[in-house]
């Protein structure tokens, strides 16, 4: 797998993405906090974004990345404070080809933080011909 530097930052851990699902999961910490202390908006969405590009990418064997073509997030709540641990799950709803039609839904145990729908153009690997 690629390394994501800014992933990498933000701390998500992919718990697991096959056959058209995943499931990431970040614990909290300041970094990820607004001024009133619960989980940024950007920290959501972005948690959003790759569960369902990587739910995407986990259906196609030839896959090397995706592009988010578009997004749309409800949020129903805060997201969590420091130290709880947010999960985020993602599913393929319909692949048309190279575009992907998913949807994304943030945890907080059980309470529902956001859901999104977003499509998504996934790329394959240039391979190249040896003589």
């Amino acid at each position: 797998m690629k390394k994501y530097p800014f992933l990498e930052e933000v701390g998500l851990e992919v718990i697991y993405a096959k056959d058209g699902e995943s499931e990431l999961e970040v614990n909290l910490a300041e970094k990820h906090t607004t001024s009133w202390g619960s989980m940024h908006g950007g920290v959501t969405m972005t948690l959003l974004d790759v569960c369902m590009s990587r739910a995407a990418r986990s259906s196609d064997p030839e896959e090397s990345g995706a592009a988010t073509i578009e997004m749309k997030v409800s949020f129903f709540q805060p997201g969590g404070q420091i130290g709880q641990r947010v999960t985020g799950k993602g599913r393929l709803l319909h692949n048309s080809g190279r575009m992907f039609f998913c949807e994304g839904e943030v945890w907080n145990g059980e309470k529902l933080v956001a859901k999104a729908l977003g499509t998504f153009k996934v790329f394959h690997s240039v391979k190249t011909k040896t003589a």
